[in-house]
């Protein structure tokens, strides 16, 4: 079980993640794409990265549009985890 952030390490975490809604809970960004193909490429490329993190995401896609939460649910909120696959959710998504 990893550790939850505490209030700093939060706001280093909104800091770093602009585009993402932060708190102790989850962390929530919504992506959009200009077609569900897009859309399905962009969950497949993580789906590998959350597969080797052991780390899976609460998701939603509806055709351009992809809804995510993350959190470590056996820790209770937010871990160094989240944030470490939000900024790859990023990093691939810059690349689009």
């Amino acid at each position: 079980m990893r550790d939850l952030l505490d209030d700093v390490q939060l706001e280093d975490a909104k800091k770093l993640l602009p585009d993402w809604e932060v708190s102790a809970e989850f962390l929530f960004r919504v992506f959009l794409f200009k077609n569900f193909v897009e859309a399905f490429d962009f969950m497949t490329a993580i789906s590998s990265t959350a597969e080797e993190m052991n780390h899976h995401p609460d998701w939603a896609n509806v055709y351009n549009k992809v809804e995510v939460r993350l959190s470590t649910h056996d820790s209770g909120g937010v871990t160094s985890l989240d944030v470490e696959l939000a900024s790859v959710m990023d990093s691939l998504f810059s690349e689009d």
